[in-house]
C-alpha cells in the first residue's frame, strides 16, 4: 500500500519544518510519498524545502515538490495530485503535524477494511498556544454531514479512485472545498474512522480569518452540491453564526 501525503505552502517558514519532522518521524515503515506544492513563496519556505530533500531521501520517503503562483490551496492540492501516485492519499497544512504513529494507524485500518472506502478518516486535537482546545471527533453519517462538517479532514486519506469518479477539488472554492469533494458522493459516500487522533490541526487558518466567507461557502456547497433545502442551508447559516459570535462575546 503507498500512501501520498500533500502540503501546500506559502509563506510558512514559522511553521512548515515542524510539519516535515512529522513526517519523517513516523514510525511505518511502508511506502510513503510526500508532495509539498509552495505558492512563490518570499519568506524561507523554498530554502526550508530544500535543505529537506536529502532527509526524506535518506529515511526512504519519495519527496517531490514544485513553487510557483497558484489560485489558492485547493488548487495547490490539485497540482499535488497531478502527479500523486499514492493508492491513498491525504492533505496535511504546512501548520498541522501527525503523531508519530498517525500513517501505522491509518494502515492497520486500511489494511484490514472489509469492503472498499472512499475516505479513511480519524480524530484530530486543534491546538492554540500548545494546548488542546478541542477534538474534532465527529463520526460521519449523510444526515448529519450534509449539514455540516463534522469529521477532520486534516490528514484523513482519500482512496484515489474517489478523485477518478468525482474529479479533483473546485479551485473557486477558498475554504469550504475540502467539504464540497466529499459531498459530491451524497450518501453513497463510504467511509471508516480510525479510532485515535493522529494528528494536531492549528488554530487560527483562513476559515478562523475569514468565518463569514467559510459559512457562506458552506452553504454554497450545501445547496448546490449537496442538494440540502435552500431554506435548511440559511438555517444552519444562522445557528452555526450565532453560536460563533455568541462564543465570540463570551
Amino acid at each position: 500500500m503507498k500512501y501520498t501525503v500533500i502540503t501546500a505552502t506559502f509563506n510558512s517558514d514559522k511553521t512548515v519544518t515542524e510539519t516535515f519532522n512529522s513526517i519523517l518521524n513516523q514510525s511505518y515503515k511502508g511506502d510513503i510519498e510526500y508532495i509539498v506544492v509552495d505558492g512563490c513563496s518570499t519568506d524561507q519556505t523554498v530554502d526550508i524545502i530544500k535543505s529537506y530533500q536529502e532527509k526524506f531521501q535518506l529515511k526512504g520517503i519519495s519527496f517531490k515538490w514544485i513553487s510557483e503562483k497558484d489560485n489558492g490551496i485547493y488548487d495547490a492540492w490539485n497540482k499535488g495530485l497531478n502527479i500523486a501516485t499514492g493508492d491513498w492519499i491525504s492533505f496535511l497544512g504546512s501548520d498541522d503535524i501527525y503523531l508519530k504513529n498517525a500513517l501505522e494507524l491509518y494502515n492497520e485500518t486500511i489494511s484490514n477494511l472489509e469492503y472498499p472506502k472512499d475516505l479513511v478518516y480519524s480524530n484530530v486535537d486543534v491546538i492554540k498556544n500548545n494546548k488542546t482546545i478541542r477534538v474534532i471527533n465527529g463520526l460521519w453519517s449523510w444526515k448529519i454531514f450534509r449539514r455540516k462538517m463534522n469529521i477532520g479532514h486534516v490528514g484523513a486519506f482519500h482512496n484515489k479512485e474517489y478523485f477518478k469518479i468525482h474529479g479533483n477539488y473546485d479551485a473557486d472554492y477558498k475554504i469550504a472545498g475540502d467539504y464540497e469533494l466529499l459531498l459530491r458522493a451524497k450518501e453513497n459516500l463510504k467511509t471508516a474512522k480510525v479510532t485515535s487522533t493522529t494528528a494536531k490541526m492549528a488554530y487560527g487558518g483562513i476559515s478562523n480569518k475569514l468565518i463569514f466567507k467559510a459559512f457562506s461557502e458552506s452553504i454554497k456547497a450545501k445547496c448546490q452540491t449537496g442538494k440540502l433545502n435552500i431554506l435548511l442551508c440559511y438555517l444552519d447559516f444562522l445557528k452555526e453564526y450565532s453560536i460563533y459570535f455568541l462564543k465570540k462575546v463570551i
